[in-house]
């Protein structure tokens, strides 16, 4: 099983299947509560960011397509350690790629724009030589629980995100390097 497989079944674990609930501004097509149409979200796809989806009838595969090309290979998940890249991936799907991008390049102290490229690469690979992938994904996730606890939507969706948050490092660990 591929890295990417194995992140993408973890994810769809954490995402569940379809979901309509009207306080999720993700649901709704318009991208906030109220705006737009309430199409719901499945497989962590949702209407804000594919309002042109038909939600409820995708399926997995297509769910794993729009991943593997809008996700994975945005943040050359095929490049970083798997661990790592499981857990840059889960972010890219909750709080966006670029967001995501930025995290990392902050954690291993390359250029911050939310691009990965060459550079980013080579500094994910210094500092995880340097300080080890553990301290690598502990400050990465840091630095992702402290922005998702500051989202006004924390007091309605905190716990799950923190069980999540909590349940990612030991997942990340499962990963092998299957390409």
């Amino acid at each position: 099983m591929t890295a990417f497989e194995q992140a993408f079944a973890l994810l769809v674990g954490h995402e569940g299947g379809f979901c309509n609930e009207h306080v999720d501004p993700g649901n709704w097509t318009g991208g906030a509560v109220g705006r737009g149409q309430l199409r719901g979200t499945k497989y962590g796809i949702s209407a804000a960011a594919y309002p042109a989806v038909d939600i409820v009838s995708l399926t997995q595969a297509d769910a794993a397509a729009i991943y593997r090309r809008d996700y994975w290979d945005r943040l050359c998940g095929d490049d970083l350690p798997p661990p790592l890249a499981l857990l840059l991936f889960d972010a890219a799907v909750n709080n966006g790629v670029d967001r995501a991008g930025k995290w990392l390049q902050e954690t291993v102290g390359a250029a911050v724009d939310g691009w990965i490229g060459p550079g980013t690469l080579a500094a994910v690979r210094h500092t995880t030589t340097e300080q080890g992938i553990t301290a690598v994904c502990a400050e990465f996730m840091a630095q992702r629980l402290v922005f998702m606890a500051s989202l006004p939507t924390w007091r309605v969706f905190g716990l799950g995100w923190a069980r999540r948050l909590s349940l990612l490092p030991f997942q990340a660990v499962t990963m092998n390097a299957g390409k």
